[in-house]
């Protein structure tokens, strides 16, 4: 179990100081922020027989259990498989483990990651044991995106928005972790990541920077038309599609935030600086929006784990991209 990040301090200090805990928690907020190791330290923290100022012992057959990840009284429920749902059948296992008596004589804990991941039938089906859990049960839900749960999810959680690291302390942070990388990196990485230092860290491990170097030669030789569409999206099929959307999202927005401001200092990271100019310049605002609207269209398809063929929803991408410069 990994130790409470230093930004987590003081809602740690809250939920751990409860004299009476709720049924329910849903802990949320953005992606990379560390609510799953806040979320097993909680967890921890219920199950273990001899708790102590704030934490979990450690020692006790409870925490042994836990730390071989043999605990009778601890549930985990997350997708089968990465970017897949969470289906009915696997929530039934859990309302089953829910009604049961706690084979340790005390709580009995649930952790559900990440809970937007619950089809509709999934979601309904957990109704009924967030709102009457059986015996000392605490289910311990983490979202991502909580806009995307049932209100009567949410209705029937203490929901607990976890806190966000600062710019200062996810420097540090990251500091520590990559103690090697240079402080231009760890920066570059944090604006990538959207200021999560966790995210940064795995996007390090992704060979993001690589990554990001392809896509960007990749659009520049776009625009030169010394490469075509269907040739481009073929090259990046390494590349994951949120990481691509989130990017031409970005760009695009760049884009029509420098034609309405000219602001050189929000172009955006120096790699693409000169691009975001040229079609600021060049570009309609008219495309620029209506791409914009397009992009965040299909990003939300994107995250939303609709079935989409992915090579030709890259090629319509940059298409349109490439056709952005000129009169229209």
């Amino acid at each position: 179990m990994a130790d409470i990040y230093p930004w987590q301090k003081g809602v740690w200090a809250q939920l751990s100081g409860r004299a009476r805990h709720a049924h329910a928690y849903l802990l949320h907020g953005p992606a990379g922020i560390g609510k799953r190791v806040l979320a097993e330290n909680l967890a921890h923290f219920l199950l273990c027989q001899k708790p102590s100022s704030g934490v979990a012992c450690g020692q006790c057959k409870a925490c042994q259990l836990l730390s071989a990840g043999t605990h009778p009284d601890y549930f985990l429920l997350e997708p089968e498989e990465p970017e897949k749902p969470i289906r009915v059948d696997q929530v039934r296992e859990l309302v089953d483990f829910v009604v049961q008596t706690a084979q340790l004589g005390g709580r009995k804990v649930v952790l559900l990651e990440p809970a937007e991941a619950m089809n509709l039938n999934a979601a309904n089906a957990l109704l009924k044991s967030l709102e009457e859990p059986s015996g000392d049960t605490v289910l311990l839900l983490i979202s991502h995106q909580p806009s995307r749960l049932l209100p009567t999810i949410k209705s029937r959680c203490v929901q607990q928005a976890c806190p966000q690291p600062n710019a200062q302390q996810s420097r540090d942070w990251l500091a520590k972790a990559l103690p090697d990388e240079s402080a231009e990196i760890l920066d570059e990485l944090l604006v990538l990541a959207g200021g999560s230092p966790l995210t940064a860290m795995r996007l390090h491990g992704q060979g993001v920077r690589e990554q990001r170097a392809q896509v960007v030669d990749g659009v520049k030789k776009l625009l030169k038309q010394q490469i075509a569409p269907s040739q481009l999206a073929e090259s990046w099929n390494a590349i994951p599609l949120p990481l691509l959307f989130d990017w031409f999202c970005d760009w695009a927005l760049l884009t029509l935030r420098f034609q309405l401001s000219r602001d050189e200092a929000g172009l955006g990271l120096v790699d693409m600086r000169k691009v975001v100019q040229y079609l600021a310049e060049k570009s309609s605002q008219r495309k620029v929006l209506a791409i914009q609207d397009w992009l965040l269209a299909q990003r939300q398809k994107v995250l939303n784990k609709a079935n989409l063929n992915r090579g030709l929803l890259l090629e319509a991408l940059l298409v349109q991209w490439a056709s952005l410069p000129g009169p229209g």
